[in-house]
């Protein structure tokens, strides 16, 4: 899949850290969902390094 660029900030919730960080690392995956793939973004939190999902819209 595509890594997203560095000058894009993603943002995604950290279960961890219990707060909205920064992902590291970032980049587009693929996975099994209600009524087919959905798209999402898989990284590491910046301050605790635990992984971290961010699920994406649908495209249009």
């Amino acid at each position: 899949m595509d890594q997203a660029p560095a000058s894009d900030k993603v943002m995604g919730y950290c279960v961890k850290c219990r707060e909205k960080r920064e992902m590291v690392n970032a980049q587009e995956v693929s996975m099994p969902g209600k009524g087919g793939e959905r798209r999402a973004m898989k990284g590491n939190c910046a301050v605790c390094n635990t992984g971290m999902y961010r699920i994406l819209p649908k495209k249009r």
